[in-house]
C-alpha cells in the first residue's frame, strides 16, 4: 500500500467513527419533529400535534445514521448529530 491510500483509509475511519460517535438518539428525533410541526403551525402546536407524532413514532438506527417512521412513512433521518423532519 502506498502512502495516499493509507491516508484515505484513515480518514474514511475517521468519518466513520464520527457518524457512529454522534448519530442522533430516539429523543433527538422526537424533539426535532415536536419542534418542526409547532414552528409550522400554530394551531397544530396549540393541541399538540407536534408532540402525538413524536410520541407515535418509531425510532430506527442504521448504527451511523437513524431515523423514524410512523405507519408506514418516514418522518425524520439524522446523521452526523443532526436530525431533518419531513415536511
Amino acid at each position: 500500500m502506498n502512502r495516499s491510500s493509507i491516508i484515505t483509509l484513515v480518514i474514511a475511519a475517521a468519518v466513520l467513527l464520527a457518524a457512529l460517535a454522534t448519530n442522533p438518539s430516539a429523543d433527538r428525533h422526537r424533539v426535532k419533529i415536536r419542534e418542526s410541526v409547532g414552528e409550522r403551525n400554530v394551531l397544530a402546536r396549540a393541541v399538540g400535534v407536534g408532540a402525538l407524532t413524536a410520541f407515535a413514532s418509531s425510532y430506527h438506527s442504521l448504527g451511523v445514521a437513524s431515523y423514524t417512521t410512523v405507519g408506514n412513512r418516514t418522518v425524520s433521518w439524522g446523521a452526523f448529530g443532526l436530525v431533518f423532519v419531513r415536511s
